[in-house]
């Protein structure tokens, strides 16, 4: 943007989009000409074109995004990444940054030079804005000299520019394109560049949680809680009020936990938000989940199972009628298998019907009903109805009580193929909890076709994978012989695993088919340990032996396996094993 070449072709574009006139133009361009200032820059300061007016003109020009700093919209630490001096020399100032990319505030955003000098000073990939130079060097020299007015900036974020945010209302059949979104409150910006970052690095939730400090922005990737960014002080209030307006919340409860739902269009394709509100100490708790269907694996083939369990589980969904049980802690997957399970038996000559809470992803050919006891419309009663709808297949989201238990039980004795979700430790587990539920032994017997359990391990980084020699004991809990001395994988950290050694999660199995022996020992009444002595005994790994092998295998690493599953995963199963059934529960 030098002022020999590049003013008359904005003054030109200005002029054509009737923004100013050719009078003007020529008044400004001798002004320009005098003081050797940016043709912008005079047009701004002369009063002719408003600032908002010029950025957008010139960012269009130039391709890339524009935008009009002020407080909020600028994270003040980041400035001494690479010093007052050095920014005002080169005209920027760091925005904010989202794991390893930087957003930049540039006079210059198609400068080259300035962008890999920034690169190698910080580290990280630039994303550059376009921004008019007085406004940048106002707020480098502003932030250099420490003169960071947050309570200015908390009364210039006043109820009606919250208000202003919240005309983009979503329907549940609309959706918000939200890189149209960039533009207008600086807690808008906030918002949508951490959902847009979450989803593009698959992230599962953003957890948005009130600190003395002020604010931190978290977002699980892989299972783990990785920072995302850290707001500036003072806008906790402005950003909790944003995430529940587009979620159809009530903004002026903030004494009760709440919950609420948005749909969008992100990267161009359509994603599903679940927002839940918690009132903590220092004020309100959010959790964003983000429920991507790209990131959906609907084939039992694709979720890491062996040949001999996915063999097992589909004799099991091949069978006329039973219960398929899914157990395993919260976050372990037992959604997507169940609904990998529901998209091999789909299709137009079966009536497939389920009851959720919630419901996560859309399904064709499968009529899905939202649990919600609030009215009343629970797991047991939404059973109960749809057993009048002439099914073929019924999914129930989670047995919690006796109740759903016993119609989910009766339902499968009767003619249908009913799967559902558990919380146990282990497969053989399933059956003792049935029965602390109060369901009788013989009627579990007759109806449960077969239990997976469950957990999900994070897969070693591909572009950092290096070989290791685990310690001793890591070896022992692993069930392994120290003595045999053997390398395993394991993950440096880099750039594209965000320095954790780990992309992307596969599944661990323990799949237990209900055959004419198990089925003997359950109706008996055998203890958990006895069905557990019996799955062994047939070839069926533990959980933790099952994520060994993946180990061994170079998928994961030993301290993964130890982290996912636990010691009663790999029980013993020698005869004289104690009675642990209450405990497997």
């Amino acid at each position: 943007m030098k002022p020999s070449s590049q003013p008359p072709r904005v003054g030109e574009a200005l002029v054509s989009e009737g923004v100013i006139t050719n009078e003007e133009l020529e008044t400004a361009l001798a002004v320009q000409r005098r003081s050797g200032r940016l043709l912008g820059e005079v047009l701004v300061e002369e009063g002719v074109v408003p600032a908002g007016v010029l950025i957008r003109a010139l960012a269009n020009r130039l391709g890339v995004k524009g935008c009009q700093l002020r407080h909020g919209m600028i994270d003040p630490a980041l400035l001494k990444l690479i010093g007052a001096e050095e920014a005002e020399r080169l005209k920027v100032i760091p925005m904010f940054r989202v794991c390893d990319t930087l957003t930049l505030a540039m006079a210059e955003p198609q400068s080259l030079p300035t962008i890999d000098r920034v690169r190698s000073l910080t580290g990280c990939k630039i994303r550059p804005v376009l921004a008019l130079e007085s406004n940048i060097l106002e707020f480098v020299r502003k932030y250099a000299a420490g003169d960071v007015d947050v309570n200015s900036f908390l009364a210039s974020l006043s109820e009606s520019n919250v208000q202003v945010i919240e005309k983009e209302s979503i329907d549940d059949d609309t959706a918000t394109d939200l890189d149209k979104m960039v533009e207008g409150s600086p807690i808008v910006t906030l918002i949508n560049v951490a959902l847009l970052t979450s989803i593009k690095a698959g992230a599962s939730d953003i957890h948005i949680e009130p600190t003395n400090r002020g604010t931190r922005m978290r977002q699980r990737i892989d299972g783990v809680l990785r920072e995302l960014m850290n707001p500036p002080p003072g806008m906790h209030s402005a950003i909790v009020s944003r995430v529940k307006v587009i979620g159809k919340m009530d903004i002026g409860e903030r004494r009760l936990p709440q919950e609420g739902r948005v749909h969008i269009v992100a990267e161009g394709r359509e994603i599903d938000l679940r927002v839940s509100s918690m009132p903590t100490l220092l004020g309100e708790k959010l959790v964003i989940r983000i429920l991507d269907k790209d990131n959906l694996k609907v084939q039992l083939s694709d979720l890491g199972m062996r040949v001999r369990s996915l063999e097992s589980v589909r004799r099991v969904l091949a069978r006329p009628y039973g219960l398929l049980l899914v157990t395993g802690p919260t976050g372990s997957g037992k959604t997507t298998t169940l609904y990998s399970a529901i998209d091999l038996l789909r299709g137009p000559t079966r009536n497939i019907v389920t009851a959720e809470d919630p419901v996560e992803y859309r399904l064709d050919y499968v009529n899905q009903v939202q649990v919600q006891e609030s009215i009343g419309l629970t797991f047991a009663r939404v059973l109960r109805s749809l057993l009048r709808q002439d099914p073929d297949v019924m999914m129930v989201g989670e047995v919690r009580d006796q109740e759903t238990a016993r119609v989910a039980i009766q339902a499968a004795l009767t003619g249908h193929v009913v799967l559902a979700t558990l919380h146990t430790n282990d497969a053989p587990g399933a059956i003792a909890r049935l029965v602390d539920m109060g369901i009788e032994s013989y009627l579990i017997s007759g109806a449960l076709q077969g239990v997976v359990a469950q957990r999900l391990a994070r897969m070693i980084c591909p572009a950092c994978a290096t070989n290791y020699y685990p310690v001793e004991q890591v070896l022992i809990d692993a069930g392994l012989d120290p003595a045999e001395g053997r390398s395993f994988r394991k993950g440096e950290g880099c750039r594209q695993c965000h320095d954790s050694g780990f992309q992307g999660r596969l599944g661990i199995f323990e799949v237990m088919e209900v055959d004419g022996r198990m089925r003997q020992l359950i109706h008996a009444g055998e203890p958990t340990h006895a069905l557990r002595q019996v799955l062994r005994r047939s070839g069926v790994y533990s959980l933790r032996r099952e994520g060994v092998e993946h180990a061994l295998e170079g998928k994961t690493s030993l301290e993964e396996v130890l982290r996912v599953t636990s010691i009663e995963d790999d029980q013993s199963c020698s005869d004289d094993q104690a009675d642990t059934g209450g405990a497997a529960a």
